[in-house]
């Protein structure tokens, strides 16, 4: 990996990179297989796969179902739970607080990046004050086309007229890497996020590599 040069601004991934919401997914995804006459999944088992959002918690729990018009029911049946529950249990990671304080500090802008939907989405950020500072949030529907394509990316780059060279994105998914790179913007791979190791993220081409959210710090010093 090359080394990087000082941000003029970061923008983020929301579940796995900002918010913890795997529990609440999880939490969705059991009520829909118990309605379905299905058994639950435990946490170890959805855990790695929740960033890849309804898509990957249906192939975990329904694996069998492969007729789109069945599929199309379950992920509205899913998401449907999923916004009953949608802030249970879920939380910032650790460290996030004191990341964005230490951006604040730094006056760095920054921002929000995620393919989750405005309804989800918006919904979810009022209920932590400190991502309310985001200076832009794009979400999965705001475009025509969302990640692993840069235009979220660029987007969020001229909300905050920031060139997107002098930017750096966190995300803790391959589609976020692969975002960055099509951005021309240096990604940096949250390991501490939900990543399934059967994906190899070894092998991702990613600029820089945190396993905690606080790892940055020293870096935008």
């Amino acid at each position: 990996m090359a080394e990087l040069g000082k941000p003029r601004a970061l923008l983020f991934d929301l579940d796995g990179t900002l918010l913890d919401t795997a529990r609440d997914m999880g939490t969705a995804l059991n009520q829909l297989l118990a309605d379905h006459g299905r058994p639950p999944k435990g946490y170890q088992e959805y855990r790695p796969i929740a960033s890849h959002g309804a898509m990957g918690m249906l192939k975990l729990g329904f694996a069998d179902i492969v007729e789109a018009e069945a599929y199309e029911s379950l992920r509205k049946g899913f998401l449907d739970l999923y916004h009953l529950s949608l802030c249970q249990h879920t939380s910032l990671f650790a460290g996030i607080d004191k990341l964005l304080e230490g951006l604040a500090d730094k006056q760095l802008p920054w921002g929000i990046v995620t393919n989750k939907p405005t309804w989800l989405t918006l919904p979810l950020l009022e209920q932590f004050p400190l991502l309310q500072t985001a200076g832009v949030v794009v979400c999965g529907d705001t475009l025509a086309r969302r990640k692993p394509h840069p235009d979220p990316l660029w987007l969020a780059a001229e909300k905050l007229a920031v060139k997107h060279q002098a930017i750096w994105y966190v995300g803790d998914a391959e589609r976020d890497m692969q975002a960055a790179r099509a951005a021309s913007m240096s990604g940096v791979l949250a390991e501490y996020g939900y990543i399934c190791p059967t994906e190899q993220p070894q092998h991702w081409q990613v600029d820089l590599r945190i396993d905690h959210p606080e790892a940055l710090l020293p870096r935008l010093a």
